[in-house]
C-alpha cells in the first residue's frame, strides 16, 4: 500500500479507499435491519482491507444500510482501534438544524464520537451550491461542528459540471473534494488543478464502474494494455497525478484485493509500459472524425440537453467500443435529476436545441439521433395481471 497526504487536512491516507456502497443488500430498507449476509460481507472486506494496508473507509447516509453495517463491523465485530483508521461519511440537508440532527444520527449509527472527514453529499449544480453555502446554512453548521471537534475536516462530493465544481472550490469553505476523474473521463482536470492550488484533498469516485465498467472492458481496450488489467492501469493513470490522493476502488470480493495489490508501485509520471498503453488509447480517438468536438460550452443549455455528456458517451462508443457502458449511463437520463443531468436525444427533444450555434462541419443533429437509436433501451414493462385468473383465498 502507498499513502499520501490528504491535502490541507494533513492526514496520511491509503491511496485505495474501501467504500461502503457495495456490500450485499446494502441498498435495501429498512436501514437499521442488517441481514447476516450483509454483516458477514462487511466484516470480511474490512478485515481484508486493513490487512492490505487500507486505512480509509468511506460511506454516506444515502447508502441506506452502509453506515449501520460499518458501525457494527468496526466497533462490535472486529473491534478496530479508532485511531488506526480514518472515517469519511457524507450527508445532505436543507438547513443548519437538519444538518446537525443528521450528523448526530450518523454518529450514533457509526458508533463514533467524531468523523475524520465529512462531505456535503452532492453539490451538483449552482442552486445546491448557493443553498448549502449560504449564511446560516448547512455547510456553516458543518463548520461549527468542526469547531466543536465533532468533525475534523469538512469537504464536499460532486457529480456536477466543471463550472459548479470550480465555483464550489473557490468558496474556500472546504478542505477536500470527492469527484469523478479517470482516463475515460478527464473533463474535471481543471478542477483537480484548482483543488491542488488550494491544497485540497482529492478523492476519486468510482474509477472502475463510472470510469467505464472496466471489470468488463472490451477487447479493444484490453489489447492496448497487455501488461496488466484495465482496472490496474486506470488506477495508475489516476495516481500518476500527484494531486490525486485516494481512489474508491469498489472492492466487494476477495479477488479484488489481489487486483488492487497489482497497482503498486505507482509512478509519477507513468512508467514506460503504462505510458505506451496510454499512447495506444489516445490514438483510438482518431477512429472517429468528431471525437474532438467536446461542446463543453453547452453543459448547461436551456434546452435541457447536456450535449457535452452525450458526445462524451458517443466518443466512448465510437472510439473505445464502450457501447454497453454508454447504454448503462444513458439509461439514467430516464429520470432527470442533478446526479445525472440532461435529457434523451429524442426527435422531439432535438427540436428544443438551437443547432445554428454548431459549426457547419459538425452534423450534430445526426450524431445525437444516431446516439439515441444506439443507446436508448425501452423501460421494462411489468406484466399485466388478469384479475379473472387470480386465485383468491376461500373464506
Amino acid at each position: 500500500m502507498e499513502y499520501r497526504r490528504f491535502g490541507k487536512t494533513g492526514k496520511n491516507i491509503s491511496v485505495i479507499t474501501l467504500g461502503g456502497m457495495r456490500f450485499k443488500q446494502v441498498w435495501d430498507n429498512p436501514r437499521h435491519e442488517i441481514p447476516a449476509a450483509t454483516q458477514d460481507h462487511c466484516n470480511q472486506l474490512v478485515d481484508l482491507a486493513i490487512k492490505n494496508g487500507v486505512n480509509h473507509f468511506e460511506t454516506a447516509y444515502g447508502y441506506v444500510k452502509s453506515e449501520t453495517v460499518f458501525g457494527r463491523t468496526l466497533n462490535d465485530e472486529l473491534k478496530i482501534d479508532r485511531s488506526s483508521y480514518h472515517l469519511m461519511t457524507k450527508g445532505t440537508a436543507n438547513t443548519a438544524d437538519e444538518m446537525r440532527k443528521l450528523v448526530d444520527e450518523q454518529l450514533k449509527t457509526l458508533k463514533t464520537d467524531y468523523f475524520d472527514f465529512y462531505a456535503w453529499h452532492g453539490i451538483n449544480n449552482q442552486e445546491l451550491l448557493e443553498n448549502s453555502c449560504k449564511k446560516n446554512g448547512s455547510v456553516e453548521a458543518l463548520l461549527k461542528l468542526k469547531e466543536e471537534g465533532i468533525i475534523k475536516h469538512v469537504g464536499f462530493s460532486t457529480h456536477g459540471s466543471l463550472e459548479t465544481i470550480k465555483n464550489t472550490i473557490d468558496t474556500d469553505l472546504f478542505e477536500f473534494v470527492n469527484l469523478h476523474y479517470y482516463y475515460f473521463y478527464q473533463r474535471n482536470l481543471e478542477a483537480i488543478e484548482l483543488a491542488e492550488k488550494k491544497d485540497l484533498g482529492i478523492f476519486i469516485i468510482s474509477p472502475n464502474d463510472k470510469g467505464g465498467q472496466l471489470y468488463k472492458a472490451p477487447a479493444k481496450i484490453r489489447k492496448a494494455i497487455p501488461h496488466c488489467s484495465p482496472i490496474q492501469w486506470n488506477a495508475r493513470f489516476c495516481l500518476s497525478t500527484p494531486a490525486i490522493h485516494t481512489l474508491s476502488f469498489g472492492m466487494n470480493e476477495v479477488a479484488h484485493f489481489d487486483e488492487m495489490n497489482g497497482i503498486f508501485p505507482t509512478h509519477q509520471p507513468l512508467c514506460k509500459e503504462d505510458a505506451s498503453s496510454k499512447v495506444k488509447l489516445d490514438d483510438m480517438l482518431n477512429d472517429d472524425p468528431y471525437s474532438g468536438f467536446l461542446a463543453t460550452e453547452f453543459e448547461s443549455d436551456p434546452s435541457g440537453f447536456d450535449v457535452h455528456l452525450l458526445l462524451h458517451w458517443r466518443k466512448l462508443w465510437k472510439c473505445y467500443d464502450l457501447l454497453d457502458f454508454a447504454k448503462y449511463r444513458y439509461k439514467e437520463l430516464k429520470t432527470p435529476n442533478h446526479w445525472v443531468p440532461g435529457i434523451f436525444a429524442t426527435p422531439e427533444n432535438l427540436n428544443k436545441f438551437d443547432f445554428s450555434r454548431i459549426p457547419n462541419n459538425i452534423p450534430l443533429r445526426e450524431m445525437l439521433s444516431e446516439l439515441h437509436q444506439a443507446l436508448y433501451q425501452e423501460p421494462e414493462k411489468k406484466p399485466k395481471i388478469d384479475p379473472s385468473k387470480l386465485i383468491l383465498p376461500k373464506n
